[in-house]
Formats: C-alpha cells, sequence, structure tokens
C-alpha cells in the first residue's frame, strides 16, 4: 500500500488529480496506523488501524469524511485510539456500547416488538398503551438511565391514583413487568464492551418488597342464575337497537357456550368456522391464540345456531362485525351490564359480569355442573395440561372428539334457562 505524509495538500492533490478503480489506502509516514481511503469518485476518509492488546486481529476504524474532519484533528483522534489500543480495548466495543448507553424506552419497545411474528397484535397495543401512557415521561429517555428511585416513584403513584385519578394496583403491577421485560431484552441486545449487560441491576427488581399480591380471580355467574342469564340475553336480541347492538348480543352468548376469550371470539372470522350436518364434525378454529398452540375446538348444537343465525346476515369476514376500526366487536360492556343488572348475578356478590367472567363461568358449569373432568375443560379453553402424559400423548389441537362436553354444557344452559323462564322476570326497562 502507498505510503503518504498526510496533509491538506497532498490529500487535495490524490484526491482530485489520480483516478483509481477501486479504493486505494495511503498510509501516513508520521503516525503509524493513520491512513486515509480514497474511492474512485475521490472521496476521501481517515482510518485508523491497530491490533488490541490480548488480541491477533487487526482492527480498522473510520474516523471521518476528509473536509469534515481536518487533517490535525483526525490524526489526534487516532492517536486516542491508538492508546485505546494498547490498554486492550477495542474502539469499536466501546463506540456500540456509548450508542447503546443512548437507546431510549421507546426504541428499546420498538426492537422488542419488531422480532418477527414473536408477538400477537394485541400484546403489542397493550404495551403500546403503557409505553405512551403509563411511561409517557420515559420514552425519550435512554433506558439505562432509569433508576429505581423514578421506578419506586412512579409504581406508588400508578398503584395510588392510576390513570384516572383512581387506584390501580392491577394496572401498575401489569405495566412494570412490561418494563421489567423491556430491561430484560435491552440487556440482551445491547452490551458493554467487555460483554457484560449494559444495566447490572434491572430497577424493576426495587419492586420486590412493593410488589402487590393479588389472590387469583374466581368470580363467575352465580349458581342458579346461568338459566336468568341467557332467558335475558335472549330477550335482549329481540329488543337489540341495530344490527352492531345484536351482534354484541351474539358475541356474549357465544362465549357463554364456548369459554372464547372475548378477543378470540370477537376478532373470529368466518373462514374460522366449519359447520355441517353431522354436529359432531362442527367446529371453529383458532389459529393464532394467546398460548400459540393452534386448535380446532368443537361446537355444541346451541352454538352452532348461534353462528347460523350470524351466518344469514353475514356482510364481511367476520362473524361478529362491528363499525369499529377493527371491523369486529371489541366492546361487549353493553350486554354485560345487563347482565350485571340481575340481583345476585355474580358469584362474588358484586354484581358486576365481566367478559373474562364468561369463560370462568364455561369452566365452572363444566367441572361442577355437569362433571366434566378439568383436563377435558382446559383443552376446550386451549389450556394444554402441563402433565408429561398430556403433553406428549394427548390430541391437544384437533378437539372434535371433546364433542359431547361442549354439547353437555349447552344443553345444560338450556335446561337452566327453561327452568327460570316464568319463575323470575327480568324487567327490560332502562
Amino acid at each position: 500500500m502507498p505510503r503518504l505524509k498526510l496533509t491538506k495538500t497532498s490529500i487535495d492533490r490524490v484526491a482530485k488529480s489520480e483516478v483509481f478503480e477501486r479504493d486505494v489506502l495511503y498510509w501516513d509516514t508520521e503516525t503509524k496506523g493513520f491512513g486515509l481511503r480514497v474511492n474512485p469518485s475521490g472521496k476521501a476518509t481517515f482510518i485508523t488501524q491497530g491490533r488490541v492488546r490480548g488480541s491477533d486481529k487487526e482492527a480498522r476504524l473510520t474516523i471521518g469524511t476528509y473536509g469534515a474532519w481536518t487533517v490535525a484533528d483526525a490524526r489526534r483522534r487516532a492517536e486516542e485510539y491508538k492508546h485505546q489500543f494498547e490498554d486492550g480495548q477495542d474502539p469499536r466495543a466501546l463506540r456500540r456500547q456509548d450508542e447503546a448507553g443512548k437507546v431510549t424506552l421507546r426504541q428499546v419497545a420498538d426492537a422488542y416488538m419488531g422480532r418477527d411474528g414473536k408477538l400477537r397484535d394485541t400484546t403489542k397495543a397493550e404495551m403500546n398503551r403503557h409505553i405512551n401512557k403509563v411511561f409517557a415521561a420515559w420514552k425519550g429517555k435512554p433506558i439505562v438511565e432509569i433508576s429505581e428511585h423514578e421506578v419506586r416513584k412512579r409504581f406508588r403513584e400508578m398503584s395510588a391514583h392510576g390513570l384516572r385519578g383512581k387506584p390501580a394496583p392491577g394496572q401498575a403491577q401489569i405495566s412494570f413487568v412490561t418494563l421489567r421485560t423491556l430491561v430484560n431484552f435491552a440487556n440482551r441486545r445491547f452490551k458493554r464492551a467487555d460483554g457484560s449487560p449494559l444495566i447490572a441491576n434491572n430497577p424493576v427488581h426495587a419492586l420486590k418488597d412493593d410488589w402487590n399480591e393479588f389472590e387469583p380471580r374466581t368470580r363467575h355467574i352465580a349458581d342458579g342464575k346461568m338459566g336468568d342469564v341467557w332467558n335475558l340475553l335472549s330477550d335482549l336480541r329481540v329488543i337489540a337497537r341495530d344490527a352492531v347492538a345484536l351482534s354484541g348480543v351474539d358475541l356474549v352468548r357465544f362465549l357463554m357456550l364456548t369459554g372464547a376469550r372475548r378477543s378470540e371470539g370477537g376478532s373470529l372470522k368466518w373462514e374460522q368456522v366449519h359447520i355441517e350436518d353431522d354436529p359432531a364434525n362442527c367446529w371453529w378454529h383458532l389459529p393464532n391464540p394467546k398460548n400459540s398452540n393452534p386448535v380446532w375446538l368443537p361446537l355444541s348444537s346451541q352454538a352452532v345456531d348461534v353462528l347460523c343465525f350470524r351466518q344469514e346476515r353475514a356482510n364481511g369476514e367476520y362473524v361478529f362485525p362491528s363499525r369499529s376500526k377493527t371491523g369486529h366487536i371489541t366492546d361487549t360492556r353493553a350486554p354485560l351490564d345487563r347482565i350485571s343488572r340481575i340481583p345476585d348475578v355474580a358469584s362474588d356478590r358484586s354484581n358486576r359480569i365481566c367478559a373474562h367472567d364468561l369463560r370462568r363461568s364455561f369452566v365452572t358449569t363444566g367441572f361442577a355442573s355437569c362433571g366434566i373432568d378439568l383436563f377435558k375443560l382446559e383443552l376446550l379453553t386451549n389450556h394444554v395440561p402441563q402433565g408429561v402424559t398430556a403433553r406428549h400423548y394427548l390430541q391437544t389441537s384437533r378437539l372434535q372428539y371433546l364433542y359431547p362436553e361442549v354439547q353437555q354444557i349447552g344443553d345444560w344452559i338450556e335446561e337452566r334457562a327453561a327452568m327460570a323462564s316464568g319463575d323470575n322476570v327480568i324487567s327490560l326497562s332502562s
């Protein structure tokens, strides 16, 4: 490689007067490891090269473009890199560490959610809500600068006041689980120069003593009220003010009969439904459920009736359509509010039923009222049993063989509705 005393005059001469077919390197005659790379278009870039102590490989770094850097400044930077080489430090690793130290919480979240096929859209939406609302003041801040003091303070604020001035200990805990996950991801994705984690101690770990302890939720439709609920939903279908309201009521009925999550039932598409004359061969499909176990689930005759009614009014790809941005029902509060008016409807006497309570009601009805084995109910709600035999030998995806069990639950609900009709009159007045 040619050698050249790097000065402004010599650089101007080789950059402007000589023509090359490929990049040419000129090594300075005064400072060892300091050089200039000139490409065929005449662009000149300062570089430096050296061996890091303890390594057997040469490290070459770009300093900057001639013009943006003077020869004197570039030479000084080359000397700094040379000292780092001698100290056993790789300037490239230090540069990456410096860049990693500037990565913001928002950038980490985008990188975490940007991994192909790793997260469902609903999970991404929930994480974005935490970043944009709970951690709005931190999202543009380098994640390494989020301190334990700030974490404790914000956690106490969320627990006591939430986002709307009301205590929200559950929301506080969920949002800080998200933050803990992102810090752990940042430690895996970005490293210090020596390979150690970027953040020595996850600041969320400081909440160990403040972490809220919650009793598992067990609320479901109370014993003896299932018939009242089913009859009320039948009445609400008759007086539904429009097609969207009717779609919402039918979704609640579908959730009661299948134990599905609201998001799973609400986003159900016709391409995921199979109905034929043989009831044992009717099913609905979850291609991308929460646990990533695609499953084909049997349908009771009552659930088939709901779907056939929806099919007669089908006007798009979704079984339960709405005028929302998603195109399908995402909010079932209206019919659930009406259900909550039934006296003593909730098992915990809160007189409040939410969509997930219907899922628990499906399991409770199957186990306590119909005598169905718990592992079968786990399968029907797409909770893959954890036992070795179940995980390795049991069919956990195509579950049409559990048709008798879902039919048993559907029949039980209908029987209770028949028994309740005439005994309890539910007022539909506002």
